[in-house]
């Protein structure tokens, strides 16, 4: 996974899930995402579109930093009003953990 792979050596923890219905279920999980500061998914999931996961999200996380990374430029109009970050394959992972970082100081100034 290439996000677990950009994150080694750089202090950022990786929760990683197989499944859109995965991520929902840990994502739900207080415990286990304490301290969670940023969500990245792809638009292309395991049984759902990114945008279905986001909405559904949404629900019960209306302000969790979201990254979307895809090769899909049409995929953009998919997520109006959601309140997500887009990035477009391929992404260097410098600029991943850079985007990354960048959605966690936004959210500390927001807080």
């Amino acid at each position: 996974m290439c996000a677990r792979g950009c994150a080694e050596g750089r202090r950022i923890s990786v929760l990683s899930a197989g499944s859109a219905e995965q991520a929902l279920q840990l994502l739900r999980d207080d415990s286990a995402t304490a301290g969670l500061r940023v969500i990245l998914t792809d638009h292309v999931l395991p049984g759902a579109s990114g945008d279905a996961f986001v909405r559904e999200l949404r629900e019960f996380s209306p302000s969790v930093p979201v990254l979307v990374i895809t090769g899909m430029d049409e995929a953009e109009q998919a997520y109006a009003g959601l309140e997500i970050t887009f990035l477009h394959k391929p992404c260097a992972p410098e600029d991943l953990i850079a985007q990354v970082r960048a959605s966690i100081k936004k959210q500390v100034v927001s807080d």
